[in-house]
């Protein structure tokens, strides 16, 4: 189905936090002025909210975002159900059970992951497929080279609620990702959803060899 033009700048502010109009002009390919009509509609529906700032000389410049209703159109899946049957887990079976539950998903999406991933000879199209996969489950991925370093993104988490409840899920999640980027680099979570961050970042660089001098 064709995304309308607020589909689609629902979807840039989700996946960029905060923008300009003038960015977002640039992205969308039409005026400033046709974003600024569809943004007011926005504001009034209190889907986006905005901030002025005050950068160098010059005008103030207004950024935008998503307010929390807006952030709503991206639901985090099954929410309310999975929170319970944690806790139910967690009170009737203790932790150890919720423990082997999570690793054995761990396994179960490691395994699944690696079969599409095999064939990948290089970092770049380990990430590409990864992209494309955790999209497909509603992270809204993408990776990004800045200055050598690599930065594999997460714009949406569909599990929120559970990975709040329990972080585990969010540990899990970045051991898997290590096995899958391989040895030869290391990966570490820069922003995360569950402590604040609008997305998960993860940072990608060569590891340093120990018997390096």
């Amino acid at each position: 189905m064709k995304k309308t033009t607020v589909d689609r700048i629902l979807m840039i502010l989700k996946m960029r936090g905060k923008i300009s109009t003038a960015t977002l002009a640039t992205e969308l390919g039409i005026t400033k002025e046709g974003v600024r009509l569809h943004l007011l509609k926005l504001e009034e529906e209190d889907l986006v909210k905005s901030d002025t700032k005050i950068e160098g000389v010059g005008r103030p410049i207004t950024y935008y975002s998503l307010s929390r209703k807006g952030l709503s159109k991206f639901p985090d899946t099954h929410a309310l159900v999975t929170v319970e049957l944690l806790r139910s887990i967690k009170k009737l079976l203790g932790d150890n059970a919720l423990d082997l539950l999570i690793g054995e998903r761990e396994k179960q999406v490691y395994e699944r992951y690696e079969k599409e991933m095999k064939n990948a000879s290089s970092l770049e199209e380990r990430l590409n497929i990864l992209s494309k996969i955790r999209t497909d489950e509603g992270y809204l991925a993408e990776w990004t080279k800045e200055a050598g370093v690599y930065y594999f993104t997460e714009n949406h988490c569909p599990i929120c609620a559970a990975a709040t409840e329990c972080q585990k899920f969010c540990r899990a999640e970045l051991s898997s990702f290590k096995q899958l980027i391989g040895n030869e680099f290391e990966i570490e979570r820069v922003q995360h959803i569950v402590s604040g961050d609008h997305r998960c970042v993860y940072r990608i660089t060569e590891a340093v060899s120990l018997t390096a001098k």
